[in-house]
């Protein structure tokens, strides 16, 4: 009986020990410089930088609605805007081949003689293909503050 428990506790204490390896991973900059090449290219109306830091499948599910890149050029071009923002609070996760993180958004948006001020929360999918970081997933959901 007590061989039994012995052998038990040195099994849990050895798969405990092997779960908590650190796997490999890529730096996490990387994956921050994708996210704001990505921005970047938003502020610069450069549609190019844009694709070039995202997947061909990509998907923006923002407030409820779902974008490619395509459709998110075509908007782009139907108004003239400048742009900046302000990112923080970032977590982000990340192994040999993908990455996630989290952060805030805060935008300040000028519509012709409209100013407007966004605060958002997104999170943002990376996979690492031949090409080196790719986005291939960006959510953006409202941010209220209690």
């Amino acid at each position: 009986m007590k061989a039994t428990t012995i052998l038990g506790l040195l099994f849990g204490l050895g798969l405990f020990c092997a779960c908590r390896e650190n796997k490999p991973t890529d730096d996490p900059g990387k994956l921050k410089s994708v996210l704001l090449a990505y921005f970047e290219g938003i502020t610069n109306k450069d549609f190019k930088k844009m694709t070039e830091s995202t997947t061909d499948d990509f998907v923006l599910y923002e407030m409820g609605r779902v974008w490619s890149n395509d459709s998110v050029f075509r908007e782009m071009k139907k108004f003239p805007y400048t742009v900046a923002y302000k990112f923080d609070s970032f977590k982000i996760n990340v192994d040999l081949m993908s990455g996630h993180m989290t952060y805030y958004n805060h935008a300040d948006f000028a519509f012709d003689t409209t100013k407007q001020s966004f605060d958002w929360i997104e999170s943002a999918a990376f996979r690492k293909t031949e090409k080196g970081w790719r986005m291939y997933f960006l959510h953006i959901t409202e941010r209220y503050k209690p």
